[in-house]
């Protein structure tokens, strides 16, 4: 679901600014990548089991960790409803 929560905010974010969505791609690779390379980075999510990244202050990536697998579970806009 991650993946497709964020091919939508590209395409919307796109539709007025494609420079836009490009660099919020890229925020929301950077901030993956730290979560893979520091799981607990990140404060605890309001599921239980889960961590989540604040991508300015509009968005967030919801991720869970087992063993040593970083699972991204979604990227949503902070006014989406979640959980």
């Amino acid at each position: 679901m991650a993946l497709t929560d964020r091919d939508a905010i590209m395409v919307y974010v796109a539709q007025d600014n494609p420079t836009a969505a490009i660099n919020l791609d890229i925020e929301f690779e950077s901030k993956a990548e730290n979560a893979r390379l520091r799981p607990t980075l990140y404060k605890p999510g309001r599921m239980k089991g889960t961590r989540e990244i604040i991508v300015r202050p509009n968005y967030v990536m919801v991720y869970r960790v087992i063993g040593d697998v970083v699972e991204m579970l979604r990227v949503l806009h902070a006014a989406q409803q979640w959980p």
